[in-house]
């Protein structure tokens, strides 16, 4: 499946604002989840049963009335679990036991139950390979498919080695178990999670706006040799419906660049449930690590659509929320065949944000604000002294005595 034509460069299609509907979920959701300006946040390594690999990290974001849990794994697909609860004592228990069977229904909980107030999962199911030459820009697909990689199948790393407290963040880093061209021979695909103790944004571009009610996810394909001169890349994002339906996906446009140069939009996904868990990225990527403009690559977005058996089963969630199996899943396309792209440096990375409650939301800049005011206030003035000559060269004439 591939990504279908988006917005590019932060323009696109015009879609009515979510001002109105994220201030009726905010002021809908509980006062313990409306947000927390600090939280205590702790990163735990839940210990493996037997010999298993160490890969199921836990991060704790413990408010004043409540406590949001992220659990993320590469047990199967990498996958993340997000959990509020209107407790600031609510605890994760996992039996690894019932976890790593074929019926791991029940064997990752959190308690109390009935302090849930929220939860659903994100999982990350395959990466795509298009051949990007001899393609016409916003081409669907944007090439000729590849065979994709299955992340079910790839080995990842053992995440307390690349565990960095400091920062509140880990590392999962894998590479398929079978390579038979060796492509990723020297090339691996990470995810990059982190949490937040409270507001600021990031140094290097995107540069979103976070919040102690978030995470933050980077992922990034490097070294990894292409199987075209000129390759595009995908990835396959599959999350739980909240009923019948699939959660919304929803754009959010600006007239300021300043953190993303040249982006003009934010993209969100909403969970229907109250608090509403979201999803926000900008629709940009970048082929260099130094994340210029010069690198940025744009990101398009299908639709969510209901997914097929196809997709393969992430324990974790399936322990958790047992039988439910209202999956949707949406594509990401990086980058157009007329470059820049991954080809440049054979480096690919993308962020976003997951959290619970009203997402963050960028104001207009102070450097913004002083240009409108510059352009504004111009043209104010010349009618200002306008006005003021006119009535003076007015006053002048009525002055004049006649001569008879």
């Amino acid at each position: 499946m591939g990504g279908s034509e988006g917005p590019r460069r932060g323009w696109g299609r015009c879609a009515p604002s979510p001002m109105l509907l994220l201030s009726l979920l905010a002021s809908a959701a509980p006062l313990g989840l409306l947000g927390e300006e600090t939280r205590q946040v702790s990163l735990e390594v839940i210990p493996p049963w037997l010999d298993a690999p160490q890969n199921l990290l836990h991060i704790r974001a413990v408010g004043t009335n409540s406590t949001l849990h992220y659990v993320w794994s590469s047990v199967g697909p990498p996958a993340v679990l997000l959990v509020a609860t209107d407790t600031p004592h609510s605890t994760l228990s996992v039996n690894w036991s019932l976890l790593l069977s074929p019926e791991p229904d029940g064997g990752l909980v959190v308690l109390p139950k009935d302090s849930i107030q929220f939860s659903s999962a994100l999982v990350f199911t395959r990466l795509f390979e298009f051949d990007g030459a001899n393609t016409s820009e916003g081409a669907k697909p944007p090439g000729e498919p590849y065979p994709p990689y299955s992340l079910a199948k790839f080995s990842w790393n053992n995440i307390t080695d690349s565990l960095e407290p400091a920062t509140l963040s880990a590392t999962f880093r894998g590479r398929p178990t079978d390579d038979p061209t060796g492509a990723f021979a020297n090339g691996s695909l990470a995810f990059r999670v982190q949490a937040f103790s409270g507001s600021g944004r990031p140094d290097q571009p995107p540069r979103l706006l976070h919040s102690a009610d978030t995470c933050q996810l980077e992922v990034a394909l490097v070294g990894a040799s292409p199987r075209g001169n000129r390759s595009l890349f995908g990835l396959e994002v599959a999350t739980l419906g909240q009923g019948p339906d699939c959660p919304l996906m929803q754009e959010q446009h600006s007239i300021d660049d300043e953190y993303a140069p040249a982006v003009f939009q934010v993209n969100q996904l909403l969970w229907g449930s109250l608090p509403s868990g979201f999803v926000q990225w900008r629709p940009v990527a970048f082929s260099q690590r130094q994340r210029g403009r010069e690198s940025a690559l744009p990101c398009q977005a299908s639709p969510l659509h209901p997914s097929l058996a196809y997709l393969p089963q992430s324990p974790i969630v399936r322990a958790f929320f047992e039988s439910h199996n209202n999956f949707c899943a949406f594509n990401l396309t990086f980058g157009t065949s007329t470059g820049p792209g991954y080809w440049d440096a054979h480096y690919l990375s993308w962020s976003t944000l997951l959290g619970v409650g009203t997402p963050p939301l960028d104001t207009l800049s102070p450097l913004v604000l002083g240009i409108m005011a510059v352009a504004l206030g111009a043209p104010g003035l010349m009618l200002l002294a306008g006005g003021v000559f006119l009535l003076l060269g007015h006053r002048q004439c009525s002055e004049y005595q006649r001569i008879n």
